[in-house]
């Protein structure tokens, strides 16, 4: 570590060749600290009462009045790059290029006088797709989770680091709306141009990671004809890789956590000729109703070095309450993924032998486990489906449809079918295995049914990894036209087809008929663009007898 003293500012750090702040714009800073170690955050937090330590280790801090994403107040700046390329709508609205300009001045004249948390980091684990980036911070614990979650130079590299994107990231800073172009005084804005991210008025972290993401998103199929996921991925004994989809509540983290296989990551991924990778270097998890029986991995990483967010105490402690949500359900915990212990080498793998898209179908309708074919596996890519139960937000009393393209609308710069388009040519590519897992409702709808045994999830899975599933017998789903396994290890056949499990199989075809037609409408905003093979694989509405 250096402490340097000049005329620009004090330095405390590892500074790499290319410091380029005052290019930046950036000028009478008071302090800089530069690469600085986990260890050293976090003692920086405390010490300016911005966290706390828990019984564990960890760091604990409250993120402010944001504890999530705001969708609605993420930008993207249109101009000549992307006018004609970027998907443009309530996903990805465009800012003014003058706007952007005006508020990056603002923001760095918002930083004269104060001290500023600098991160040299990259994103993707194999060298042809890294991306290098520089995050410039206003606190010291958004500086420790960019450590956690992005991939840290090895010490020969960054003194030549050179980054290729940078992302300010200033929460104390609230723009004007009316003057500044925002809708209120937080922003995430990408300007792709300009390979910059700024961010203002949250203290939310997940924005930060986020952004690169979407910027990922754009960047490997625009640019290098790779296809980008939000999705985890394992590894088993035997180099089969394999890749999972799902929405929040659908068992994404659970069920790609397996102690017989290795983790390459937790949540963005990219796919290129026999390669998928990892975007990250850590995991940003869930930690709400947390335990050790539930998910031993996270829990044993919660640890020196991990970060917690806006978690409740048990009283007059420092032990955490994880059952609590006071300040929000969407508690969370950022950890470098080395604090995992079956973790796959390099964070890749080999070409994928079975992808499974996870839903929770709250009508009871889905099967527990069908194959997909290729235009199959393209339509329910794009539908991205699951569905929201009662008392999982305000008003909702009875099951809704949830559609999220691509199970990860919110981070597509491009049009849904791109990324579509990309699955399916992979697909013959690689003769990789497409499941459908429903991790939802059996034996009737939510109220009446119940949720599919987590033991026979598991069960299911591990047979289609396994190759169990390859050279059984299948039937054909009437309405959705999926492929239904007639037996499966460990599973008791009558669950298998969810039909045979309802009481009343007038009362599912009804139901059936009601989900295609929630699954078709969802898709008429992407069947311009869709090709004859995707949406000649929608859902068909039968003739109730």
């Amino acid at each position: 570590m250096c402490n340097i003293k000049n005329q620009f500012m004090d330095i405390i750090g590892t500074v790499p060749n290319s410091d380029n702040l005052k290019k930046l714009g950036f000028k009478n800073l008071s302090k800089v600290h530069w690469n600085l170690s986990p260890t050293s955050l976090t003692e920086i937090s405390v010490n300016k009462n911005m966290g706390v330590i828990t019984d564990t280790g960890a760091l604990a801090i409250n993120t402010g009045k944001f504890t999530g994403r705001s969708p609605k107040d993420r930008f993207i700046v249109k101009d000549e790059k992307t006018k004609d390329t970027v998907w443009w709508g309530d996903i990805n609205i465009p800012f003014e290029e003058e706007k952007f300009d005006a508020l990056y001045n603002k923001i760095i004249n918002y930083f004269d006088g104060k001290e500023i948390y600098v991160r040299d980091a990259s994103a993707c684990s194999v060298e042809e797709y890294k991306l290098n980036l520089r995050v410039i911070n206003e606190y010291p614990w958004s500086n420790q989770f960019a450590a956690n979650m992005f991939i840290a130079p090895k010490e020969s590299e960054l003194n030549d680091f050179n980054p290729e994107w940078h992302i300010i990231n200033a929460p104390g800073f609230k723009a004007d709306p009316s003057i500044d172009g925002t809708r209120q005084s937080n922003f995430a804005i990408v300007n792709f141009t300009k390979k910059m991210i700024i961010i203002g008025g949250t203290g939310y972290t997940g924005e930060i990671k986020k952004g690169i993401f979407s910027v990922l998103n754009y960047i490997l199929p625009q640019e290098k004809n790779t296809l980008s996921m939000h999705c985890s991925a394992n590894v088993g004994e035997k180099g089969d890789t394999a890749i999972f989809f799902g929405l929040s509540g659908t068992g994404k983290t659970t069920l790609s956590a397996d102690p017989k296989r290795n983790l390459i990551g937790d949540d963005e991924h990219g796919w290129k000729d026999n390669t998928v990778f990892n975007f990250e270097g850590g995991c940003y998890a869930k930690c709400i109703d947390l335990s050790e029986e539930k998910e031993p991995d996270i829990w044993n990483a919660i640890k020196p070095g991990a970060i917690l967010e806006n978690v409740i105490f048990n009283d007059n402690s420092n032990k955490v309450d994880f059952t609590r949500s006071d300040i929000t359900e969407n508690t969370r915990v950022s950890y470098p993924i080395n604090f995992i212990n079956n973790i796959a080498e390099g964070s890749k793998g080999n070409n994928p032998k079975n992808i499974f898209f996870l839903t929770a179908d709250a009508f009871g309708v889905l099967p527990p486990i069908s194959k997909l074919d290729k235009g199959q596996a393209m339509f329910h890519f794009i539908s991205g489906y699951t569905a929201k139960v009662a008392g999982t937000e305000d008003g909702i009393t009875e099951p809704v449809t949830a559609f999220s393209a691509c199970f990860g609308a919110p981070f597509l710069p491009l049009h849904p079918t791109k990324y579509a388009e990309m699955l399916g040519e992979k697909m013959e590519s690689s003769n990789v295995n497409v499941w459908l897992v429903n991790t939802g409702w059996t034996g009737g709808p939510y109220g009446i049914g119940s949720r599919m045994k987590l033991s026979y999830t598991r069960a299911m899975i591990t047979a289609a990894l396994n190759g169990h599933l390859d050279n059984v017998e299948y039937q054909t789903h009437k309405v959705f036209g999926v492929k239904i396994p007639i037996v499966c290890p460990n599973v008791p056949s009558n669950v298998l087809n969810p039909k045979n499990t309802w009481e009343n199989k007038s009362d599912y075809d009804k139901k059936a008929n009601h989900l295609a037609e929630e699954f078709n409408k969802n898709f008429e905003q992407y069947r311009e663009k869709a090709n004859k093979e995707i949406f000649e694989a929608a859902p068909k509405v039968i003739e109730l007898v």
